[in-house]
């Protein structure tokens, strides 16, 4: 480690054809942030990195990677992309509805939860999102400003890079391409189910699926999750879910305690579940199962990607 604290790797030429703007210095983090998190330097032997900033780890291949895309991703890709390491903390904003998206996000641990923001301010959860996950990756479909709020509800860490970088190596037409699209249709499975899912079943289903879904993505079975924000979330009243999970710790399918769910009984919450959950579950299974897309013709060269 040199005496100059570094965040980005070194730049290289990839780097040199994405010149950052002004607005993309500075750190889009603190800006859109609903919660302030203040910058706190923190040093080990082999990495330097600021709380709440982006962080690098040079020379990185996918078994770095817990998320499933990026160890997908071979290393010249991941060159390219010049990811650099983030804490994500509980309320750590990804989107804001009408923020520019600047940033991609992989998330390596955690969950995330992308919502409808309402004008009287209430929220209904849309998607979940974890170590399976690409946010972000709308701008690369001509999306310039955010439609939704996309936060951290469980604490984890990912690694993020510029849209500017990741549109370079999405045009070209890789594995970047390919898993990123696969990676939005699962997205817009998993809100179309949920959709209907919340037009069509009991509370009961309702919160067993979702229960199952933050399982699938924390990586475990305690949530550290409140009965007012799972309301909120399924978009049902606070009364109501009290009354749920009261019936399913009563049937030793879960353990709550105060801002705490232990999932005891994950088949028994499964046959509680409504079959949204097995749909979604299997879609994002197969997601990185990884095929040549049809729209992918073949790699583009250095040239094409100056000449776009």
């Amino acid at each position: 480690m040199n005496s100059t604290l570094r965040i980005a790797s070194a730049n290289h030429a990839s780097i040199k054809s994405c010149a950052r703007s002004p607005t993309t210095q500075k750190s889009a983090y603190a800006l859109r942030s609903i919660t302030s998190h203040r910058a706190e330097i923190h040093t080990t032997p082999s990495l330097v990195y600021l709380i709440g900033q982006p962080r690098s780890r040079p020379h990185m291949t996918q078994g770095h990677f817990k998320n499933g895309l990026l160890q997908r991703f071979d290393s010249e890709t991941i060159r390219r992309l010049d990811l650099n390491a983030v804490d994500l903390p509980v309320n750590r904003e990804i989107e804001f509805p009408g923020n520019r998206i600047e940033h991609l996000f992989f998330i390596e641990e955690g969950m995330a939860s992308m919502t409808t923001t309402f004008d009287d301010g209430s929220q209904v959860e849309v998607g979940l999102a974890g170590w399976e996950s690409v946010q972000g990756a709308s701008v690369l479909m001509g999306t310039k400003k955010s439609l939704n709020r996309v936060y951290m509800q469980v604490a984890g860490h990912g690694y993020t890079t510029t849209t500017c970088l990741a549109a370079q190596e999405f045009k070209r037409c890789s594995v970047f391409q390919d898993l990123t699209l696969r990676y939005l249709q699962a997205q817009f499975i998993q809100s179309a189910q949920t959709a209907g899912c919340n037009a069509r079943h009991s509370v009961q289903q309702r919160l067993a699926r979702w229960l199952l879904l933050c399982a699938d993505r924390n990586g475990g079975r305690i949530l550290p999750l409140s009965h007012e924000y799972m309301a909120d979330m399924l978009g049902a009243n606070r009364t109501t879910v009290t009354v749920v999970a009261g019936q399913f710790q009563s049937l030793n399918l879960i353990q709550y305690t105060r801002g705490k769910i232990n999932l005891i009984d994950l088949p028994g919450l499964e046959k509680m579940a409504c079959e949204c959950y097995r749909v979604v579950r299997d879609h994002l299974t197969n997601l990185t199962e990884y095929d040549q897309g049809v729209g992918c013709t073949g790699q583009v060269n250095e040239q094409q990607l100056k000449a776009s």
